[in-house]
């Protein structure tokens, strides 16, 4: 039997298994609640690696490792940005953001926790988030569609547009039926696949080479312009742009919806603290494993890639069995699946529960309300594969205008409306608007300060306008009271 043979094997078995999962969490899910969070029932260590492997998607596995092969060591400053944004996220918010959903009539989504949070008489905080929420997280759905292009493609050499096509059924087929019990269950075998991927890779060249300081030597003598902190690949010093943009990164964190469902699904607030040391844990080690491909595949591979995010499918296809290869290439699948299925089911939720819910059927039962959330998943699956048909697209910059706008436009929204008493309602909205629209904005001017990854700009100004707003708006008295009360 032929190697691609071999490995396609290996890809149907794992897929196979996403659908048993699918299919059993598709009979505990009964309503609403369970659909979009769980039933809030989620154990922290499952809580953990369902946000990490939903976080990372393929870029852990595509963007980082060839921004590593590309840029050398100074790429690194993304993953201490992204390290430092996930701890932080989950000791300010965590504990916080599961209660105050709890306790705010059981809020499913972030619109819906905003709008109760401020006991807003109106919809339009509620929608203004859910229309940034569909936005930003198109582009993003979109991202893992590309990199399930390029895997296929490199792979098995099949045309891209169709390779995109069957990425997009295999997610809609168990996010549509078993929605977020399937998400976070699959989350952790995914999660756990893609760690062990990214650890065997470099551990197999290292061992290879002679070990790591001889490894590592070679790389000194052979690329001394790739191992350096404060150099890129011409060896030119890094600038303090480059540097402050690298690190920002980790700001989005405190505005990602997929991500931030897991701490409002955890069990219990007291398991945040062991949630946030497993997430804290797998996220390193997938770090440090996805820097490694990067820069030891240049021991490895002697053609230079025409496209450095492939390096992590090419490093697999040379080092390792076939029926090996085929485990560890389903890892980007495991990765660009865990990550799309969140965020479809996410953009659902906001089109079912913040749009349809509050526009059109203030009386709909349960039963009809996941109905509602499956069809929102087939109709944004449709304009998520039609964005990502292009074939030159790069995972890394889809994901980063999708990372920055979310961050920017939920982010300080919050992180601000979990400690401020006195933070208003219209501050939220205008902090929202700006955010979201600064990234747009940003994103297309270039030169000089412009030259900022948009998420730092955007989150300043998004801050900044709440406190000023919510300054000069008069905080309602049982909203100030209400919210001292909920950590009571």
């Amino acid at each position: 039997m032929s190697a691609e043979w071999l490995i396609a094997l290996t890809f149907v078995a794992y897929l196979a298994l996403i659908v048993v999962i699918g299919i059993y969490a598709y009979r505990r899910t009964k309503n609403a609640s369970d659909y979009f969070l769980g039933g809030r029932s989620l154990p922290p260590a499952v809580a953990a690696l369902s946000a990490g492997a939903s976080d990372m998607s393929g870029w852990l596995l595509l963007g980082l490792p060839g921004a590593a092969y590309a840029a050398g060591l100074s790429a690194g400053w993304i993953a201490i940005g992204l390290f430092s944004g996930i701890v932080l996220s989950w000791v300010t918010m965590g504990r916080r953001l599961r209660i105050y959903t709890y306790k705010l009539d059981d809020s499913l989504t972030i619109p819906a926790y905003l709008h109760r949070r401020f006991k807003m008489g109106h919809p339009y905080l509620r929608t203004v988030c859910a229309i940034f929420i569909l936005l930003f997280f198109l582009f993003y759905v979109a991202s893992g569609l590309i990199a399930g292009g390029k895997l296929f493609e490199t792979v098995f050499g099949w045309d891209y547009r169709w390779a995109v096509i069957i990425g997009a059924i295999a997610v809609i087929s168990y996010t549509l039926f078993g929605g977020f019990l399937a998400v976070s269950w699959t989350d952790v075998f995914q999660g756990l696949l893609m760690s062990a991927a990214l650890i065997a890779v470099p551990l197999v060249v290292i061992s290879d080479q002679g070990g790591f300081t001889t490894s590592w030597s070679r790389l000194q003598a052979e690329m001394p312009q790739l191992t350096h902190w404060l150099t890129d690949n011409t060896g030119q010093t890094l600038s303090l742009v480059a540097i402050l943009s690298s690190l920002a990164w980790g700001l989005g964190y405190f505005g990602q919806p997929h991500i931030l469902a897991r701490f409002m699904a955890v069990r219990s607030p007291n398991d945040i603290p062991a949630a946030a040391t497993v997430a804290a844990v797998w996220s390193l080690a997938g770090f440090l494993g996805a820097m490694a491909v990067g820069l030891f595949a240049h021991l490895e591979i002697q053609q230079g890639l025409p496209d450095g995010e492939t390096v992590f499918m090419e490093m697999v296809q040379v080092l390792f069995h076939p029926v090996v290869a085929g485990v560890l290439l389903a890892a980007i699948l495991s990765a660009i699946m865990s990550t799309a299925d969140s965020q479809l089911l996410v953009s659902s939720a906001a089109l079912a529960e913040d749009i349809y819910h509050v526009w059109f059927g203030r009386e709909i039962s349960p039963e009809a309300m996941v109905k509602v959330g499956r069809w929102a998943v087939v109709a944004l699956s449709l304009i998520a594969v039609w964005i990502a048909m292009d074939p030159d697209s790069k995972v890394l910059d889809v994901v980063s205008y999708a990372w920055a706008g979310l961050g920017a436009a939920f982010g300080p929204a919050l992180l601000i409306s979990l400690y401020w008493s006195r933070m208003t309602g219209t501050g939220a909205i205008v902090g929202v608007v700006v955010g979201g629209v600064t990234v747009v904005i940003w994103e297309k001017l270039s030169g000089g300060i412009f030259d900022v990854y948009e998420l730092l700009p955007g989150f300043v100004f998004s801050s900044a306008a709440i406190v000023l707003v919510s300054a000069l708006t008069k905080c309602p008295e049982a909203v100030a009271s209400q919210h001292r009360k909920l950590l009571g």
